[in-house]
């Protein structure tokens, strides 16, 4: 029983080498600048050993895994609220839901998408898979698509601002840039707000 325990742990600490490596490289010399064979020598391995970890080099600073969460709690959120109200209030229940990163390799790896035009490109092109979900749940729920559309974008771009923002500040906490940046679309003081504070 022991012996898949160990590879997944030699993968973990692989991974997490890379990972360094590449985020090193990136501020250093930046991301355009940095091949895949320079990550791959500094962090020992080859090549053929990034690709296993790693789909493609821009894979090592996007990664969105809440996207299901987001889109469940947008579906909870009451029909009675309209599109936007609904999908910001969805947002900030789970990001409520989320530890504040302990790491500082989130910020880094935030930091250097926002720093770099193609990857900004690229993560708006993630958030589109994120802002498909959103929309399904919303027009499911009888809001017409333009309407979910517009809602789904207008609070992923908010919260895709406050991402950058802290990542390119160290006084800034993710929970309070994310707060700033929904309040802004949908404040607090609001009516039918009671629901969210009690689930």
């Amino acid at each position: 029983m022991a012996a898949p325990d160990s590879a997944t742990s030699k993968r973990q600490r692989t991974s997490a080498r890379i990972l360094g490596c590449a985020l090193d490289l990136f501020e250093r010399q930046g991301f355009e600048r940095t091949t895949v064979a320079q990550i791959a020598a500094s962090a020992g391995v080859t090549e053929m050993t990034f690709f296993r970890h790693f789909r493609a080099k821009e894979n090592v600073v996007l990664d969105d895994p809440y996207d299901p969460l987001i889109a469940a709690a947008v579906a909870r959120r009451p029909r009675s609220l309209g599109a936007l109200p609904r999908t910001v209030r969805g947002i900030r229940h789970a990001w409520r839901e989320l530890d504040e990163p302990e790491s500082d390799l989130v910020r880094r790896r935030v930091r250097i998408v926002a720093d770099t035009p193609a990857l900004r490109a690229a993560a708006w092109r993630n958030n589109a898979a994120t802002e498909q979900l959103i929309v399904d749940q919303l027009v499911r729920d009888g809001t017409p698509a333009l309407r979910a559309h517009a809602a789904a974008g207008a609070a992923l771009a908010a919260l895709m601002a406050a991402l950058f923002e802290w990542a390119r500040r160290d006084d800034v906490a993710l929970a309070e840039a994310v707060a700033v940046a929904l309040d802004t679309l949908d404040p607090p003081d609001t009516p039918d707000t009671a629901e969210d504070s009690h689930d």
